[in-house]
């Protein structure tokens, strides 16, 4: 039998209960005795009965909250991208009444976090999207949210003792080790490079960032033992308009660093420092393609970006709790993003809204 003209009655008739106790069947609702359960399910089987999930949630006449817990962030930055990919997904889903709200937290003080997660909780979300904190911050509340059957989303850094529904972001250490053998295929004879950090009490922003500069050292040490990589913190407790006498410092003690590379989204930072001061034998290597870095690679003080599709990763996170906990329909647990290498060739062909 077609299981697109497979009426409701039909299947009332076929399994021998009424028209109301098939709908409260297919919908999940209560009050269903289990042998009325057992007899319609029986008779759904036989039939190969195929739900319309769209349609049976339209009906549902339910509405959904998702929360994303994000850092705070700046308007032109990597976490905004994130942000625009799922607003866009939300509004795709707007006929199931999918509404969503944005949580931020600063990621150098846990106390944020925990506090942001508290106000979430108590807002009985329906489903989450979560940058986490550190492991044992973050699973003391994922581990309520797990009692309470709440899904989450870990966005950025795969957690995997945490349980999550789903995880979006790159193999952090394949990423680190890719830009290393990438620069020094560009730069195969330099004896120093420059690594630029942006810390906070000695620490960087986030696991990611401290992953893809192990994958990045391993290489290195592997490869190219041999090369000095010198350290700058461009200190993020440190006034901003103090960073060209950093770098201007650090480039005149070091005549021999030709190349550098950060693992954050602030490339732009040296970049635009090596433009004003006209260096245009440096360029620097970093991630992400926000429109400040996309600039300077137009304009060659960035030499590349390390891309990887932020805005898809907002809207994936949103699509993947759609299909979870509306549609009730099986989705991937681990979903690692391309590691793409962005330049001046092909950085004007790569488009944010690119979702199928």
């Amino acid at each position: 039998m077609d299981t697109e003209k497979i009426r409701i009655k039909d299947i009332a008739e076929r399994a021998g209960v009424s028209v109301g106790t098939v709908d409260r069947v297919l919908h999940e609702r209560p009050n269903v005795s289990p042998k009325a359960l057992a007899k319609v399910k029986k008779a759904l089987e036989e039939m190969d009965y195929k739900p319309n999930r769209y349609a049976s949630a339209l009906a549902y006449n339910k509405s959904y909250t998702f929360f994303m817990l994000l850092p705070k962030h700046e308007s032109e930055a990597y976490w905004q991208e994130i942000e625009t990919g799922a607003t866009e997904a939300t509004e795709r889903f707007r006929d199931f009444r999918v509404s969503k709200k944005v949580v931020y937290y600063n990621r150098f003080d846990i106390d944020t976090f925990a506090k942001a997660m508290i106000e979430i909780l108590r807002q009985q979300p329906d489903g989450v999207v979560i940058v986490p904190s550190q492991l044992d911050i973050t699973r003391k509340y994922t581990e309520i949210m797990h009692a309470q059957g709440i899904p989450f989303v870990l966005l950025d850094s795969y957690m995997p003792d945490l349980r999550p529904l789903a995880f979006f972001g790159q193999d952090s250490f394949a990423s680190g080790y890719y830009a290393a053998r990438m620069m020094m295929l560009f730069t195969p004879n330099e004896k120093e490079i420059m690594l630029m950090k942006q810390m906070h009490n000695g620490n960087v922003a986030s696991k990611q960032q401290e992953n893809r500069e192990i994958g990045f050292r391993h290489y290195m040490h592997d490869h190219f033992p041999n090369v000095k990589i010198h350290e700058v913190n461009l200190s993020l407790d440190e006034k901003r308009e103090n960073y060209d006498a950093i770098l201007e410092k650090f480039f005149d003690q070091h005549p021999s660093v030709h190349h550098c590379i950060t693992f954050n989204s602030k490339a732009h930072l040296v970049g635009e420092y090596l433009l004003r001061s006209n260096r245009r034998n440096i360029q620097i290597m970093g991630y992400d393609m926000v429109p400040k870095n996309a600039e300077c690679v137009r304009q060659g003080s960035i030499s590349c970006l390390i891309a990887q599709h932020a805005f898809m990763q907002g809207y994936a996170c949103i699509d993947t709790l759609f299909n979870a906990i509306i549609l009730k329909k099986k989705v991937n647990s681990v979903n690692y993003m391309p590691i793409e290498l962005l330049s001046k060739e092909n950085i004007s062909f790569y488009c944010h809204k690119n979702i199928g």
